[in-house]
């Protein structure tokens, strides 16, 4: 904790604030060792343990009101955005989502103890409409509980450090490194994942301007819509004669899938990042001609093509149903 513990000790309760602001904006500079080198130096009465847990939850609410708005006014668009910083981007945004159909605002009590869901989590919110008093309060738990754990574990350690002054040299002597160590890992992963998943994307992508000439010869084309249901309730259309199937729902189904036709699959994931995956899937499968949309359903949107209306209702608070509209 040498690391951390001298940067706290130059600039106390503003490095605190400002670490796990950046940190819950999504940039993946790790708050964990500050905060538990922060709980240790309360325990040796060099910073005041109530003033580390105001200034790192008070970055959290910031942050994460922020990415609140933000989703309530941009929708899925920010979620591309922040996708793109994920492991998985395959999965990052649907995780979250299926999460909040499932328990709601509840999710934001545990969401900064799971990778990925912590900055993930706040626009979800706002994307669906979560009312500002009850976000607040979800969300404030869930990080007071978050940064309360780990000032906590840091200060019994800093307990520890009283009866034993060695363990510190112990700990110094490896932390900086692996704080290190852990960022350049995180970078160099999310590199190479990223790289072999898109040549095998850019290979298997369908441009939007063949699709529509297909629709247009009169072509049977059997058109997925992998949205989440979420993401119908503030843009209820889909592509001409599509199909709106979950990815769990497809691979279910995929005995169901003709392979006479053309298959083409979208979504609004980063680099078709769910409909690729679900393409390969299909194709393991033996649907030869399947394809993701490039640009998926934003691209068809942007260019002005033909959409189909839907009507999304909530037949309770957990589950969304999409029928067709009626004229």
């Amino acid at each position: 904790m040498e690391l951390p513990t001298q940067i706290l000790l130059t600039y106390g309760y503003f490095l605190l604030f400002a670490w796990v602001l950046v940190e819950q904006l999504g940039v993946p500079l790790p708050a964990t060792p500050v905060l538990l080198a922060a709980g240790a130096l309360s325990a040796q009465h060099e910073l005041s343990f109530p003033l580390a847990l105001g200034a790192a939850l008070a970055a959290a609410l910031v942050a994460d009101t922020s990415w609140f708005l933000i989703g309530r006014n941009y929708g899925h668009h920010v979620l591309r955005v922040l996708c793109k910083l994920s492991l998985e981007p395959t999965t990052c945004v649907r995780r979250t989502q299926n999460s909040f159909g499932k328990r709601g605002g509840i999710t934001l009590l545990f969401a900064k103890f799971v990778p990925g869901l912590a900055t993930l989590a706040p626009p979800v919110a706002g994307q669906n409409g979560m009312n500002m008093g009850r976000f607040l309060l979800f969300d404030g738990l869930g990080a007071l509980a978050w940064v309360g754990a780990l000032l906590g574990a840091g200060r019994l350690f800093g307990v520890e450090l009283k009866r034993d002054p060695s363990l510190l040299d112990w700990v110094g002597r490896f932390s900086g490194a692996l704080l290190v160590l852990g960022i350049a890992s995180f970078f160099c992963f999310r590199l190479y994942r990223r790289r072999s998943f898109m040549k095998k994307l850019i290979a298997a992508r369908l441009e939007p301007e063949e699709l529509k000439r297909l629709l247009d010869a009169g072509e049977s084309v059997f058109i997925v819509d992998l949205r989440h249901p979420l993401e119908l309730v503030p843009d209820p259309y889909t592509l001409p004669g599509a199909l709106h199937l979950s990815p769990e729902a497809l691979a279910q189904r995929m005995h169901e899938i003709p392979r006479d036709r053309d298959v083409v699959l979208y979504c609004t994931c980063p680099s078709e990042a769910t409909a690729a995956k679900m393409a390969m899937a299909l194709h393991k499968a033996g649907v030869e001609r399947v394809r993701p949309l490039r640009g998926g359903y934003d691209e068809w949107k942007r260019r002005g093509y033909p959409m189909d209306a839907v009507t999304a209702s909530m037949s309770s608070p957990d589950v969304v149903q999409i029928a067709p509209a009626m004229d």
